[in-house]
């Protein structure tokens, strides 16, 4: 018989599992190319599912991380403010960074994410306030659980999105 604990666990490691068999093989001129009409690239997307994963995982521990003071209404995308571009950059895989370093960090995080989710001292039942933000109802808290079954999802969503994306560098699915 297996845990809750034991089938979140399952249901990250399986989902990670897909979305990482989308970089397989690939250089890392193929990790950041942008074939598709999207800017998406493979390696900005293991970066993105990085800090995702990282920032849920922290929320679970410490609640609502601080979030920048952006007017996402009225931004000049063609000199966007600092923390625009920073959020831009967390898609981008940048000048000196490679598949293998994204990916070593996205192991990282797995690794800490996965050993926090198997501590028994942890309460999936514990909420946190979410952070404000025009996509937060105001007032609203998730549990741990919640935090973590949001992760899959993202993980889930980006696999698509990287599928996607491989299939037009190369012709590899992960399905089908």
């Amino acid at each position: 018989m297996t845990t809750e604990r034991d089938d979140l666990l399952d249901l990250l490691r399986k989902h990670r599992e897909l979305f990482l068999a989308t970089v397989r093989g690939l250089t890392d001129d193929q990790a950041a190319s942008t074939p598709t009409v999207s800017q998406l690239c493979l390696g900005g997307l293991v970066k993105h599912v990085t800090a995702v994963e990282k920032n849920w995982a922290d929320f679970v521990v410490e609640g609502p991380a601080t979030r920048p003071d952006v007017d996402w209404s009225n931004i000049d995308w063609s000199n966007p403010p600092p923390a625009v571009l920073e959020y831009q950059n967390g898609f981008r895989m940048l000048e000196g960074e490679t598949l293998a370093g994204l990916l070593a960090a996205y192991d990282e995080v797995a690794e800490a994410t996965d050993a926090l989710l198997a501590n028994p001292a942890l309460d999936l039942d514990a909420r946190q306030p979410l952070p404000e933000a025009p996509w937060f109802e105001p007032g609203a808290s998730w549990s741990a659980r919640r935090a973590f079954v949001h992760i899959a999802a993202e993980t889930a969503q980006h696999a698509g999105h990287a599928d996607i994306i491989r299939e037009t560098i190369d012709g590899q699915k992960s399905m089908g």
